[in-house]
């Protein structure tokens, strides 16, 4: 109010002075009435002025250090400046004070006035960043730029490690934080993402409670969008696990002198038999996907490879809809020639499987604890020498428990769950082999039991009561391999070159098939195969 009477009699007074100097169109002095109204115009011009100053101080405050921020030209290979980033798992609070540069995603970002926090992420690793205001480097116009960068885009920042005296709970870097010089976009996300990675990384057990507010994001979304989820720190760690299989399985087999082939996946006829097989176009015939490498794998043994292996897709025509299939699954198939008894290679498996859960422990530990963090499941318990039981002793089983099944009946999937239970409780293991499948239920070229015709030498390997490895002693003989073909009902000259094959001399030999899906889905205890394929396939499923 004091201010608006003094504003008032300095226009007054103004007025008074300009009274006799002041004229208007007509030559005629201005009343004070007139000039008072011309000063306060003047005044309002001069106010205008000063606010637009007082803007352009603080825009000009604001721009300082702007060199230290902004969005990076597109990228087109223009040059290299040599810029050593380091990864974000290489940070830790005995690093204080060193200045580093990485690349990374931002996962999460929130401002406060003249301070910024952010997380940023590379695959499974995570670090907490700190931008300031301060009067050299850091301006407010680099803060309000900071935080509008959308989460999920890739920025480079420059800064400096500084120990925390309190751990960082919030990301996998807990002594240490990185307070941020520079900070450049190199790819913003465009649009609105499906989920946050807060809500795609929250454990499933918090979001089972009942009484629990957290948006539960379905596997359907998940997989519909499977580019974003599959940057999860948990999903990160999922594939890490699945390439490790096949490392160790790679590694394990090839230190045993087996060699590594390649097979079509595009066959004359089915390798399997049956209604499952996917049938396609082939110019002007028909072909089929391979629902397994089993002639070839077999055809190598008889080409005297002796020792074979494959990782490659395998494709089933199944319109099952189940947690644990999938129309398009990887395979880790092998197949070795065998002296005296297909034992053997069940030997060779029995040590492989070992391996790789051993490997899985010690390489992996802390893939495992990032997925246990979001899917809590027990340890995976296996014995050094790996359970081996017969059909026969898993039928008795199951009929003490009160499970009625006949002596040549094949398992569904609630009596393999119930064995698997009932093996865990007496033998303390959720790994084990089972062998002398009947007969019946197997493929037409597996070897019968010589002793029960009614039983065969084949076999199957289970992780937490499912079935992860189906195999066999493979008959080698052409006219027997002819025989049983017609058994079960398969036009032998559909398959001659695979039985041709055994007519200029095979050797004894077996083998098996192992789902890799599977494998990683059961050790990790994920409950659904889907959470274990990259981008998986099944009879509803073809995108992405």
């Amino acid at each position: 109010m004091a201010e608006q009477q003094e504003l008032s009699s300095t226009i007054e007074q103004t007025a008074d002075k300009l009274e006799e100097t002041v004229l208007d169109e007509e030559g005629k002095p201005l009343s004070k009435k007139a000039l008072k109204k011309l000063e306060q115009k003047r005044e309002k011009e001069r106010a205008k002025k000063e606010r637009e100053r007082i803007e352009l101080e603080r825009k000009a405050a604001e721009a300082y250090g702007s060199e230290n921020f902004g969005k990076k030209p597109l990228n087109q290979s223009q040059e290299r400046t040599a810029t050593k980033r380091i990864r974000i798992s290489e940070i830790n609070g005995s690093r204080d004070g060193e200045i580093i540069t990485i690349r990374a995603r931002v996962q999460t970002s929130r401002a406060k006035s003249q301070i910024a926090f952010f997380v940023f992420r590379q695959q499974f690793s995570t670090v907490q960043g700190v931008l300031t205001v301060d009067k050299d480097n850091v301006s407010k116009g680099f803060v309000k730029f900071a935080s509008s960068i959308p989460d999920e885009s890739i920025v480079d920042v420059e800064g400096v490690i500084i120990k925390t005296k309190e751990e960082i709970k919030s990301t996998t870097v807990t002594d240490a934080e990185l307070h941020i010089k520079k900070l450049y976009t190199i790819s913003e996300t465009v649009g609105r993402l499906p989920f946050t990675m807060d809500e795609a990384t929250r454990p499933e057990d918090l979001i089972q409670q009942a009484d629990t507010q957290f948006n539960r994001i379905t596997l359907e979304t998940r997989l519909n969008n499977r580019v974003v989820d599959l940057r999860t720190i948990t999903n990160q760690a999922i594939f890490r696990i699945q390439s490790g299989v096949c490392q160790l399985f790679r590694e394990f087999l090839i230190s045993k002198g087996f060699i590594e082939i390649h097979t079509p996946k595009i066959l004359g006829a089915a390798s399997e038999g049956g209604a499952s097989v996917f049938s396609v176009k082939y110019f002007k015939t028909e072909a089929f996907l391979a629902q397994s490498p089993q002639f070839y794998k077999q055809m190598c043994i008889c080409s005297d490879f002796d020792r074979v292996f494959e990782i490659a897709p395998v494709f089933r025509a199944e319109n099952a809809n189940t947690h644990r299939h999938m129309t398009e699954f990887v395979g880790l198939d092998l197949e070795m020639a065998f002296e005296e008894h297909y034992h053997e290679v069940l030997e060779v498996l029995d040590e492989l499987f070992v391996f790789i859960f051993q490997g899985l422990k010690t390489k992996f530990a802390a893939e495992i604890e990032t997925v246990k963090r979001q899917h809590k499941a027990p340890d995976f318990e296996f014995l050094p020498k790996t359970l081996r039981l017969e059909y026969k002793d898993a039928v008795k089983l199951l009929r003490e428990k009160g499970v009625e099944i006949g002596d040549y009946d094949d398992l569904s999937t609630e009596t393999e769950r119930i064995l698997g239970q009932l093996v865990k409780e007496k033998y303390n293991t959720d790994f084990y082999m089972l062998d002398k499948f009947p007969l019946e239920v197997r493929p037409f070229y597996t070897m019968p039991d010589p002793n029960n015709d009614k039983y065969s030498n084949s076999y199957d390997f289970f992780m937490r009561g499912e079935e992860i490895l189906s195999g066999a002693q493979r008959i080698h003989d052409a006219a027997f391999l002819e025989e049983r073909a017609k058994v079960h009902n398969i036009d032998p000259q559909t398959i001659q070159g695979y039985i041709d094959a055994f007519k200029r001399g095979a050797p004894p030999h077996a083998g098996g098939g192992i789902g890799l899906e599977r494998v990683v889905m059961l050790y990790l205890n994920l409950g659904n195969i889907r959470r274990s394929s990259l981008f998986p396939r099944d009879p509803k499923r073809l995108e992405p």
